[in-house]
């Protein structure tokens, strides 16, 4: 996303190697739990997967492992990040595209790119909306109902609110940190962004109880 996150949050992963890889410790934390969770989302699901924000890259090679019959595309805004994604890529040989370059703050799933991918069946954003402008959550789920097929789930992962409460004072210290960083930043609430799925002409599906009190929030195309 053009203006967030900023460089502050990007530069914690930018200890490269060689050929561009970076590494972060939150894929050996996150991957497992995630993973579970899609499990019986995703085990009769093929098709065409798109994760927005991906990071080092190193969060989709064990999605593609744990979920062979999706064909999983990444995305990220941070040049120094697709860098790292197309790098992972090629050291583990994986099957996974190249990564694309989407703003999700803008309308992305206009693009020329992103059209050509098809229907998808998955849309994956982790640890992204609360580090970037409100407008991108709103924007993910305008282009996952334009963007998915019929049964087509969009999932986001990370802290939430719920109802307008925090679900713990550790996530309500994390939300004051983010706002006092970038007033644009900040935990999302549940029920607003059911609101905007609804809107948007997605349905709730499922909000799944995660490892240090994350959520797995997941809306369905009908």
């Amino acid at each position: 996303m053009s203006s967030g996150p900023t460089t502050g949050h990007a530069a914690k992963f930018r200890n490269a190697s060689d050929d561009g890889r970076i590494s972060s410790g939150l894929v050996t934390k996150n991957g497992p739990p995630v993973i579970k969770a899609l499990e019986p989302l995703l085990r009769e699901k093929s098709g065409v997967a798109l994760e927005i924000g991906s990071g080092t890259g190193q969060h989709i090679l064990t999605f593609a492992t744990a979920f062979p019959q999706l064909k999983w595309h990444p995305s990220e805004p941070d040049p120094v990040h697709r860098t790292s994604i197309d790098a992972w890529r090629a050291h583990q040989a994986a099957a996974t595209g190249q990564a694309l370059d989407l703003d999700a703050t803008r309308r992305w799933w206009q693009a020329p790119a992103l059209t050509a991918l098809g229907p998808l069946c998955l849309i994956l954003s982790l640890n992204v909306i609360h580090i970037s402008p409100r407008i991108t959550a709103t924007r993910i789920l305008q282009g996952a109902a334009d963007r998915l097929g019929r049964g087509g789930l969009v999932a986001f992962y990370g802290p939430f609110s719920e109802n307008g409460a925090h679900t713990g004072e550790g996530n309500a210290e994390f939300d004051r940190r983010l706002r006092a960083e970038n007033p644009d930043w900040g935990l999302r609430d549940t029920r607003d962004l059911t609101k905007i799925a609804q809107d948007s002409g997605l349905d709730p599906h499922a909000l799944i109880p995660m490892p240090a009190n994350n959520r797995l929030l997941v809306f369905c195309r009908p």
